[in-house]
């Protein structure tokens, strides 16, 4: 009847739900449990009518690769860090900025958007451009423009958004 789209509804409805109970803070009143469930019911009815329940508008069945990919990218922006810091404290600070171009793994939009959040978010590098399976880099130091660096980030990211299968 509902097709593919009443898993996404369901986890977009759970996640409504849950924002509610959190932000309002109402755990004892019916009447206020059962607005908010209203709203998050009729919410979810309206994006289903409108057709937009698809992976990206309701991500939330992927919180769990997320939560594998963040500790692995907190890692890189320390490591990035510590790259950065010890440039700049060095008494002759060299930079050898540079713009490269990285491959793109993930084939979806939103894959390339989290690569592209990644690599920004990493210190020293910032995303200036999507051209099409490319990402366009400013970095800040040549030793921060490495492809395999890049790679893995791809891969893993490509993994996190449901792409690829594996990662190691």
């Amino acid at each position: 009847m509902f097709g593919e789209g009443m898993g996404y509804a369901f986890s977009l409805l759970i996640a409504m739900a849950l924002l509610w109970l959190v932000l309002s803070g109402h755990y004892d009143s019916t009447l206020l449990l059962s607005l908010g469930g209203g709203s998050a019911v009729f919410a979810v009815f309206l994006a289903w009518r409108l057709h937009i329940l698809d992976d990206e508008t309701s991500p939330y069945h992927k919180l769990p690769r997320f939560f594998i990919y963040w500790p692995w990218l907190l890692v890189e922006v320390i490591k990035a860090n510590i790259i950065v810091v010890r440039t700049i404290l060095s008494p002759v600070m060299v930079l050898t900025p540079r713009m490269v171009r990285v491959k793109t793994l993930p084939g979806t939009d939103m894959g390339k958007v989290l690569l592209a959040n990644s690599i920004t978010l990493t210190p020293g590098t910032v995303s200036v451009d999507i051209d099409r399976d490319e990402i366009i880099v400013h970095a800040l130091l040549k030793e921060l423009t490495a492809k395999e660096g890049f790679a893995e980030m791809a891969r893993r990211c490509a993994w996190t958004w449901g792409e690829k299968e594996e990662v190691s």
